[in-house]
């Protein structure tokens, strides 16, 4: 089995190398882009299973570099952790909403890292518990396996994160699921306090089933559940 690419966007030189070193050491394929720029173009040209993002770079920071990751459907699936020496929650709930998978505060330790990253590979290339092979009513079909998603005959573009929610969902159909319960579902962590991230990214997802929107029922002070 080949090893994992990985695409480290650090514009401390010092850290980036430090990164490669030891991504590499722990058995890792790494590529490494100095700003947000060539971040971008080498994602498209390495086609790395995970990106690690610095937040703060100059010029096209971290979390417009994410917003453009997660906009393009060619690497909108590629799984982003989010680097950075700020701990605000701000900054955690904002890199969230952008489709971020994880967020990890500088200082960490490599094994820290390594392990994050391994957790994320994992929730990225894992199938999804009690969800069938596919799913269809009306015009709207999903392919659990092949990750696909189509509205009335047109392809729709989501994120790992937005159709692991929908898999969530859909799998428990007819039952409510709390922003807490989905948080570490889908997230695979309680992020405290960070229920308007679920909001986020079910109100992106709304958007992305069009006429269906409206299957995805908001329950009023407690969560969300999905139709059945």
């Amino acid at each position: 089995m080949s090893a994992h690419k990985i695409l480290v966007v650090e514009d401390h030189k010092d850290t980036r190398e430090l990164l490669k070193y030891n991504l590499t050491a722990a058995g890792f394929d790494v590529a490494a882009a100095e700003d947000g720029a060539s971040g971008l173009a080498l994602a498209e040209a390495f086609k790395p299973d995970i990106v690690l993002l610095d937040l703060m770079m100059p010029g096209m920071d971290g979390l417009e570099v994410c917003r453009q990751i997660k906009g393009n459907s060619s690497l909108s699936r590629i799984p982003v952790i989010m680097l950075t020496a700020k701990g605000e929650e701000i900054d955690k709930i904002v890199g969230l909403e952008l489709g971020a998978d994880d967020y990890i505060v500088k200082p960490f330790s490599p094994r820290e890292l390594v392990l994050r990253i391994k957790a994320v590979l994992r929730r990225a290339g894992g199938r999804e518990p009690k969800a069938p092979k596919a799913w269809e009513r009306e015009g709207l079909r999903i392919d659990f396996e092949a990750h696909q998603i189509t509205v009335d005959g047109e392809e729709a573009t989501l994120t790992a994160t937005e159709f692991k929610l929908l898999t969530v969902l859909i799998s428990g159909s007819g039952k409510v699921q709390t922003r807490d319960n989905l948080l570490d579902t889908v997230w695979d962590t309680h992020f405290e306090g960070y229920s308007r991230t679920v909001d986020t990214h079910v109100r992106r997802l709304r958007q992305k089933l069009g006429p269906y929107a409206e299957w995805i029922e908001t329950v009023r002070g407690v969560g969300y559940r999905f139709r059945s």
